[in-house]
């Protein structure tokens, strides 16, 4: 059937079906919209795709322009890692937990860390006080990073850790375990995160000026390029993004931009862009609107693609390769009817499956007002593995192709973050984006538009706004993980331990041997892994960069 006859037929349908005797039936909304906005027709035909390209637009899986997926096989060759974002208190209670999900067929690990991780701090720095422990694992020296992987050999697990600001650090302790193991780093898999223009952006966990901070992303990039070659040297975040109130689009023209930069930067400083771009991965939120998020990553591998190949002229197709790792957007889950949330992270990771992700976190029920409990954590990860081998999804690559839907919103969402993109070019780039308060501006607006829609009660969300109980006429007793208060004071006497045992002279060495390597411009992952090998603190390595470099403060944008 031909385009004329298409047309013809959607016309006869709106006057005989659609609007019969004159008569409109009932629709729920005047208009309907993506949760970004997007406006969204009542019906989507060939007529929506009369532009599109087969070839050009889609291709194969394992193709440029990848939009149907990065390797030609995808999840009949091998499934997307799984992982639970998991970590609190001290080591050994984030050991444990650990053990526990590899032996329930985990094969990821994803590490949080304490916000006084974090920032840089120790446990025993005033800044850190009532703070240790609470939201990830208090990491302090070498001697905690051996703990929690004690019992898990390195050479067989992937590890994401998700720090940023001190992540040279974090690396180094990660390596030298690894060599206490016996495994050598160019046998490590895993990611760190090492994403710091988003934490300027959206998140705030930054220690040091931008440019600073940007050396040491790079300092990882390169590092890890001739030395730990399986590591995923940094996971350009948009998750973030979209957690500070960002939409899809913007989420995804932010991650892009933030690609762009990091690309520029480590080409002026000497790397060749094949020599990189392969080891970068991408992290994007999952959010509630099932099918534009699908579209949303299919159109970051299509548009990813032919900027590094276009714009950076990448010859290596392994670095036109958008390769993400997604997760729960946390701001997704409510505390209102808590068991609710299981369905909500079953669509994120339906979401991650049909949008073709290597490595899928899947939150857990509980995280809308608790740390997980061992049960709650089972499930998110049984969640994960029942739609790997249950549902049906893995039997095909990019089930949802050819869905007239699907392709116009994975067109449109191209465009419109194409659009973004020219205007973060016309200022100059991230940098100037950031600076003249365009980026927050925008987050802002966005963030707000969302938060009066679900006031109102125009976009439900479920116990939340509307469906609600009476909280106690409906509540369960449940299991609630309960943080041991004594975390702080246990951690501190384990650091002091620590400090004792060690040898003064040696950390002494160390760090002065960071400081004269700071001063200068050489790459500062050898003098880390130096340091932390001597057992130099978290806070004493980052003091030393402090010392040199200040810290950032953030503009106030009216």
């Amino acid at each position: 059937m031909g385009v004329k006859e298409i047309r013809e037929g959607m016309e006869k349908w709106e006057k005989n079906s659609v609007h019969r005797a004159g008569e409109t039936p009932g629709e729920r909304k005047k208009e309907f919209t993506t949760e970004s906005g997007l406006p969204v027709k009542r019906l989507y035909t060939p007529l929506d795709l009369e532009e599109s390209d087969y070839i050009r637009d889609l291709s194969f899986p394992g193709e440029y322009p990848y939009t149907r997926g990065v390797y030609p096989t995808m999840y009949r060759g091998r499934l997307w890692t799984m992982r639970n974002y998991a970590g609190f208190g001290t080591a050994e209670d984030t050991n444990k937990r650990f053990r526990y999900l590899l032996k329930q067929g985990m094969p990821g690990l994803s590490v949080a860390f304490d916000l006084p991780t974090q920032i840089g701090y120790d446990s025993d720095h005033p800044m850190a006080e009532g703070a240790v422990g609470r939201v990830g694992v208090a990491v302090d020296t070498l001697a905690d990073m051996e703990t929690i992987f004690e019992g898990i050999p390195l050479g067989e697990v992937s590890t994401s850790m998700t720090i940023n600001a001190p992540a040279t650090v974090l690396l180094a302790m990660y390596i030298a375990v690894g060599e206490k193991q016996g495994v050598p780093q160019e046998k490590l898999m895993g990611t760190t995160q090492n994403d710091i223009l988003k934490e300027f952006i959206a998140r705030g966990t930054y220690i040091f000026p931008p440019e600073p901070s940007i050396k040491l992303v790079l300092d990882i990039v390169e590092y890890c390029y001739k030395h730990v070659p399986k590591w995923n040297t940094l996971s350009i975040t948009g998750y973030h993004f979209r957690e500070a109130g960002a939409n899809a689009v913007q989420e995804l023209a932010f991650t892009l931009a933030d690609a762009i930069l990091y690309i520029e930067k480590a080409r002026e400083r000497g790397l060749d862009v094949d020599d990189f771009a392969p080891r970068l991965s991408y992290s994007l939120g999952c959010h509630r609107d099932l099918l534009e998020e699908v579209a949303k990553y299919r159109a970051a591998r299509r548009l990813f693609a032919k900027i590094v190949k276009e714009r950076f002229h990448a010859k290596n197709p392994a670095s036109h390769l958008f390769r993400t790792y997604s997760g729960s957007c946390g701001s997704t889950l409510i505390p209102q009817q808590p068991l609710n949330n299981i369905v909500r992270v079953t669509l994120h990771a339906l979401m991650g499956v049909l949008g073709g992700h290597q490595a899928i976190h899947t939150a857990c029920w509980d995280e809308g007002y608790a740390i997980p409990t061992e049960d709650s954590a089972r499930l998110a990860l049984r969640t994960q593995q029942i739609l790997a081998h249950e549902s049906g999804l893995c039997h095909t690559v990019d089930p949802l192709a050819g869905s007239y839907y699907v392709e116009y919103l994975t067109d449109e969402i191209e465009k419109r973050t194409s659009e973004y993109l020219t205007k973060i070019d016309e200022m100059g780039g991230m940098l100037g984006a950031i600076e003249n308060g365009f980026v927050y501006k925008e987050i802002q607006e966005s963030s707000v538009k969302l938060q009066r829609e679900i006031d109102t009660g125009e976009k439900i969300i479920v116990g939340l706004n509307k469906f609600k109980m009476d909280e106690e006429a409906g509540f369960e007793e449940r299991d609630i993980f309960e943080s041991d208060p004594l975390v702080e004071t246990t951690q501190k006497e384990t650091l002091a331990s620590v400090k004792e045992k060690r040898s003064g002279r040696d950390v002494q060495r160390a760090l002065k041997n960071l400081a004269g390597a700071v001063n200068g411009t050489e790459n500062l992952m050898p003098p880390i892994i130096e340091a932390v090998k001597s057992y130099a603190t978290l806070g004493e390595i980052c003091g030393v960069m402090r010392e040199k470099w200040g810290e950032f403060k953030s503009p106030t944008y009216i």
